[in-house]
């Protein structure tokens, strides 16, 4: 059971090398409400999930969905290079409509602001045809690297952000931060919150960064992120997706006990903070 209010997903990149279909069975046995599913490959060496129209796997995945009661939330993942890709986010918006996928999320490496922006302003047309909205994620080591970046581009083309914490920490949007406070005033354009955990300290340089980012991240609550804070910021009702690859883990606990572990995690880091706003809510009604 999640936390009160809040559903709880397990993001595709906690268990990059887990197909979809497994993936809706290994997040229903270990407790959670939904999935994020990569519907098109980031880099050469992943394996590609056939997950358009027509497909076995796409056939699978939704009678899994139905069996086991998950659902897919967010599908994955673009990066916007400024060369044209409509004919790839179209696609990938066909098997997000068919796997009732309500966010497609997208980077971006092009450092062309003006184009990037029209860019995210057709995704976002475009969208509409499927149910789907463009949510851009700031990454430390992208062109599009900070929340005033994203907030900016998001509010011109009427698309969305997606806030991973661990990315958060990476470009210093942390508590008492400038960047902290953008955060704040501009919650109204994050459909979801992604938790993982990780080391204060940031890597030394982008190699770094990346391999940190794709394969190594740290459970919520046993690393130096304020996760709390993080948790407290963002409505009862915004749902959170924990995305925190581990090839080693994975490598010691297997699919389903990491999928356990991160769970029981993430209920340990939002638990208190649902008390509290339950504790709060009483009092507010006595006074």
């Amino acid at each position: 059971m999640s936390a009160p209010g809040r559903l709880l997903g397990l993001a595709q990149l906690s268990l990059l090398n887990t197909a979809p279909p497994q993936l809706v069975a290994i997040a229903a046995e270990a407790g959670f409400d939904f999935i994020g599913a990569r519907v098109r490959a980031v880099t050469p060496t992943e394996r590609p999930y056939d997950l358009q129209p027509g497909s076995p796997m796409l056939k699978e995945t939704l009678a899994r969905m139905a069996d086991a009661g998950v659902t897919v939330r967010d599908i994955e993942f673009l990066l916007l290079d400024g060369t044209d890709q409509r004919s790839a986010w179209l696609a990938m918006m066909e098997a997000g409509q068919a796997l009732g996928a309500a966010s497609l999320t997208v980077a971006a490496s092009d450092p062309d602001t003006a184009r990037l922006a029209d860019t995210l302003a057709q995704m976002a047309e475009d969208g509409r045809n499927y149910g789907i909205v463009p949510t851009l994620e700031p990454i430390s080591y992208q062109a599009v690297n900070s929340i005033p970046a994203a907030v900016v581009l998001a509010r011109a083309a009427g698309c969305s952000i997606v806030v991973d914490a661990l990315h958060l920490n990476r470009f210093g949007a942390v508590p008492g931060s400038q960047q902290w406070q953008d955060l704040e005033g501009n919650l109204d354009l994050v459909p979801l919150l992604q938790l993982c955990d990780g080391p204060a300290q940031r890597p030394a340089d982008r190699p770094a960064l990346v391999a940190e980012s794709r394969s190594e991240r740290g459970v919520p609550g046993e690393g130096g992120f304020d996760l709390a804070a993080l948790v407290h910021l963002f409505p009862a009702d915004v749902p959170v997706s924990v995305e925190a690859p581990s090839d080693s883990m994975v490598a010691r606990l297997g699919e389903l006990g990491w999928a356990r572990r991160l769970r029981e995690a993430a209920l340990a880091v939002l638990a208190p903070v649902s008390t509290e706003r339950v504790s709060a809510a009483a009092k507010a009604v006595k006074a």
